[in-house]
């Protein structure tokens, strides 16, 4: 039955939207789809992919920059954070710009692109060093017009002293909107930290046109959700992550992050609005059209840092244009996207209650009912690692059997609390993909389990790092797998197969397989062709049968990867292209030295 109603879904089908057969924006489109319509590539031919061209990042650094095709030119970020255009079919250098003042800090997942109705003003975003910038697409020239001599400051206008600021740009792209371009923000993960404004700048001047309060200021919905005044002096509550745009609406989808600090709560007693929030707001205005909060006063960093996905579903005999988020806490969250009403039901359900002084958390956090988890949520000394060393696996024992452990949402204390999934697991930004027609939805999630011991310092309480519970051979303390790839049917809320997804080479050196790989932040492309595209740390990248999970093609590359592949077209031959430059070494005396390169497979 099920075979027969994807057939005849399959069949009445119209043309997928032009904006699926190309990749001008990150993630493919502004609907953060991360699906491709293009099709040359398929089930029966991806095994003769091979390599087209490689273009060296020219240093040692880090990357996992999703590129953008416009026309034959292709995107890139190189050369210690310099702005490259390439000849997409070729990976020739065109042109490159190269910050003048070397760069701490850049927006280094992806770029946003503006073009005007008759193409005569074409123009690059991103930022680096808190200073917003705007590129000629066709020269690499900074346009010296927009903003203040060609940058717009970022840490103004958040009404607070632009110099007590320490961050608030983020690493990922923003939307691009008719004329606007709306940023998120990553603020510090520490007490102090900005307020998460998010703001939509005029692509042409750069003056700020609109800014929504996610801490609300007197007078705004939320208000009473906070301390009186928090929106003077409490931060976070930020998009660092992706949001996404439903264009034939002018509907803006936002999640958002914890209210910092993340594990202690004292100063902003309440709900925290619109902290940990789906929002959907007016592209044009920023005006809030509905919301959904997946964590009260969140104390535990779940932020929610996924773009939403935007995709139609039969649900209940209707058709519904929905959007779908996923969460840290392994959690599918599915919504109406024109009135936020939930496909399944969402219960309120009790948590355990924090135990430390000053600390008032939620009685309860709300459970989808559907779909089920794509992540484990709970850790046992059952659970522990089978190839962890005596000493690792005694010392994650002691851990776990005197920490607090009631399940997930089990709140920080003083003797430590065990947090499964943790929080860089779950899914993270880059880490979901959906077929916008069809109601299929991939992710990729970790799990990796954290420790939540808070101390005092002062008149408040941290936890020193973030709690990851990794073994001195750098494993998680978990059994594999480590990381998994989960494909769901968001027509009925199912899930249709999971599978690990990668390896760790010295295990895999071992004969030890199935394992998934180690802390990835992995970007997973649908096509078309009725394939996934994946590249992962073990230094490979994949193609997988979108129907099934069976593996159909794997290349082993130079450098792990990070991030999601681009994939386009130019002159009839399909290209995807993965940016290798990332470190696959789970430890320092295991890691080399990187030499990154983007590299584009295509059929010969």
């Amino acid at each position: 039955m099920r075979q027969l109603v994807c057939a005849i879904l399959l069949a009445a089908t119209t043309a997928l939207p032009q904006s699926h057969t190309t990749w001008r924006d990150y993630g493919g489109a502004s609907d953060s789809a991360q699906y491709s319509g293009l099709r040359q590539i398929d089930r029966t031919n991806v095994t003769r992919l091979d390599v087209a061209w490689t273009y060296s990042t020219a240093d040692e650094n880090k990357y996992s920059f999703n590129p953008i095709a416009i026309d034959r030119t292709l995107y890139v970020l190189a050369k210690n954070n310099s702005i490259v255009a390439l000849d997409a079919a070729t990976g020739k250098e065109i042109w490159t710009w190269q910050n003048p003042e070397p760069s701490k800090l850049i927006t280094n997942r992806g770029i946003n692109y503006w073009e005007s109705q008759d193409r005569s003003d074409r123009r690059l975003f991103f930022a680096a060093d808190h200073i917003l910038h705007a590129l000629d697409a066709r020269t690499g020239q900074l346009i010296a017009t927009f903003g203040h001599n060609g940058g717009v400051n970022l840490k103004e206008g958040l009404g607070r002293d632009p110099a007590s600021v320490k961050l608030v740009q983020s690493t990922t792209p923003g939307r691009v909107f008719e004329d606007l371009l709306i940023l998120g923000s990553a603020t510090n993960q520490g007490y102090g930290s900005a307020p998460g404004d998010i703001r939509a700048f005029d692509v042409r001047t750069g003056r700020l046109v609109w800014t929504f309060h996610t801490i609300p200021h007197p007078g705004e919905y939320g208000y009473n959700t906070w301390p009186k005044d928090a929106w003077k002096k409490v931060g976070g509550a930020n998009v660092w992550g992706e949001m996404s745009l439903d264009e034939k609406r002018g509907i803006l989808f936002a999640p958002t992050a914890s209210a910092k600090y993340n594990f202690y709560g004292a100063d902003r007693a309440g709900a925290d609005l619109f902290a940990d929030s789906l929002l959907a707001l007016d592209a044009r205005t920023g005006r809030r059209l509905w919301h959904f909060q997946m964590v009260h006063h969140d104390i535990w960093d779940y932020d929610d840092a996924t773009a939403p996905k935007l995709l139609t579903v039969h649900h209940d005999g209707k058709t519904i244009d929905a959007v779908a988020l996923v969460s840290k806490q392994g959690f599918v969250w599915a919504f109406d996207r024109v009135d936020g009403k939930p496909l399944w039901p969402i219960e309120e359900r009790p948590v355990p209650k924090s135990d430390v002084p000053g600390e008032n958390t939620s009685p309860t956090q709300p459970f989808p009912t559907k779909p089920p988890p794509f992540a484990r949520q709970k850790f046992t000394v059952d659970d522990l690692n089978p190839y962890l060393t005596p000493e690792d696996h005694a010392r994650f024992r002691d851990e776990i059997l005197t920490a607090r452990n009631e399940g997930i949402f089990t709140p920080p204390s003083r003797r430590g609390s065990i947090e499964m999934p943790g929080n860089n697991g779950g899914a993270n930004w880059g880490g979901a993909a959906a077929d916008p027609s069809h109601g299929t939805l991939v992710v990729v999630s970790k799990d990796l389990p954290c420790l939540l011991k808070l101390e005092p310092e002062e008149d408040h309480y941290i936890v020193k790092g973030f709690g990851f519970m990794i073994a001195g051979n750098g494993l998680s303390a978990i059994t594999p797998p480590w990381t998994s790839l989960t494909a769901y049917d968001l027509n009925d809320g199912t899930i249709v197969w999971s599978i690990p997804l990668g390896e760790v080479p010295d295990l895999a050196a071992k004969g030890i397989h199935n394992t998934g790989t180690q802390y990835p932040k992995v970007g997973p492309v649908i096509t078309a062709g009725g394939l996934i595209f994946t590249g992962t740390r073990d230094r490979r990248v994949r193609a997988f049968d979108v129907a099934n999970g069976k593996l159909l093609w794997e290349k082993e590359v130079p450098m792990a990867l990070e991030g999601m592949p681009a994939v386009y077209e130019i002159a009839g031959r399909q290209y995807i292209v993965f940016c290798a430059a990332a470190q696959a070494g789970l430890t320092p005396a295991t890691q080399d030295k990187m030499h990154g390169a983007y590299i584009a497979f295509a059929l010969p």
